[in-house]
């Protein structure tokens, strides 16, 4: 692939480059005008979004039937990936495997950095650039906020840059995880997702997913937002402020069911206590945030139910009867995004039809 001319020109150090906008760094991450790191919600755009959602939908008609699947499978059977999720992960990691064995592409992962040199005193950034020796793309999920956009910006000032994606970076960012919940948006909604009233509830402070998710509501028209959450666990100003400089009207509120009567779609998601200090967390009742059995009768007929997943007592399982919760499908549509999203990358995505 040819490089921009932000490629080329005399990069920064990552001190000045990092705190730059996102909108100034998308080029930095782009390749002769497409998606080459994905790194950010911001980066997806309408177009790109609904032709990512048409491949997943086409891969998913493709693979049913074995000529079908043998055809995706070779595509980029000359691909290597690495998985390196240095966090938990369970349907992020599985749903990006499983995707790079859909296209074909061969697969390594670490899923400890107790098992790399890391602990012989190598440097993250060292161990991620000898899995490049390696692979073609480099899958990660880290703790570290930023810590993957420092390496797509590290690789890409290297003599073999490869294709960085983000599978979860701190609390900040989780692109595709924010790709999957809007395909389950746009099938549950038969593709329309403009004027859709969407209520985000939990702990929305330190839960990338809500966060990536509100970035990609500029892309859509009449779009209004709900943030639900116990005072302590509020969305963060960054976001807020994203959404007022784009004209996107929210509010915040510890009324759950006040909201839900007009709510087209219900995001539910957990306490993110893997991030407490000193416990905060047990402090704070989370139960008025719970979506119960008695819900269901107070919301709309067409509304529809999400979760990223995993769940605790958030949504009471026997809701998970009703045709509206959707969260065990969204699951899968996870699998299809990243396939679309890792074919689109590597430029085979207009030979899925």
């Amino acid at each position: 692939m040819q490089r921009t001319q932000a490629m080329t020109s005399v990069q920064p150090d990552w001190e000045n480059f990092h705190p730059r906008p996102i909108s100034e760094k998308i080029p930095y991450f782009s390749r002769d005008g497409r998606l080459y790191d994905c790194l950010f919600a911001q980066q997806l755009n309408r177009e790109l979004l609904e032709h990512l959602f048409k491949t997943a939908t086409a891969l998913k008609a493709i693979t049913r039937k074995k000529d079908g699947a043998d055809h995706v499978g070779n595509l980029l059977s000359d691909k290597r990936a690495m998985l390196y999720f240095v966090q938990p992960s369970t349907r992020t990691f599985m749903s990006f495997l499983n995707a790079c064995h859909i296209l074909g592409i061969k697969t390594s992962e670490i899923r400890d950095t107790s098992t790399s040199s890391e602990v012989k005193g190598e440097t993250p950034e060292d161990t991620v650039r000898t899995f490049s020796s390696y692979v073609d793309m480099i899958i990660m999920r880290h703790p570290a906020p930023g810590f993957v956009e420092k390496t797509a910006w590290l690789m890409n000032r290297t003599g073999r840059p490869v294709p960085i994606v983000n599978g979860g970076s701190g609390k900040d960012q989780h692109p595709t995880q924010a790709l999957l919940d809007a395909y389950t948006l746009y099938r549950s909604f038969d593709g329309e997702l403009d004027n859709k009233h969407i209520v985000m509830v939990g702990d929305l402070k330190r839960g990338r997913t809500v966060r990536s998710l509100s970035y990609l509501m500029k892309n859509y028209k009449g779009v209004s937002l709900s943030f639900v959450s116990p005072k302590e666990f509020r969305m963060e100003t960054d976001i807020l402020d994203f959404l007022k400089r784009h004209n996107i009207p929210f509010q915040e509120t510890e009324d759950f069911k006040g909201v839900m009567k007009t709510a087209d779609a219900i995001y539910m998601t957990r306490i993110q206590d893997e991030h407490d200090k000193s416990g905060e967390s047990k402090a704070v009742d989370y139960s008025p945030f719970y979506f119960k059995q008695e819900h269901l009768k107070l919301i709309k007929k067409t509304c529809v139910i999400l979760h990223p997943l995993p769940r605790r007592h958030e949504i009471e399982v026997s809701v998970d009867d009703d045709p509206r919760a959707v969260f065990w499908r969204q699951e899968r549509n996870g699998m299809w995004a990243r396939a679309a999203l890792l074919a689109y990358i590597f430029g085979v995505d207009g030979k899925i039809k």
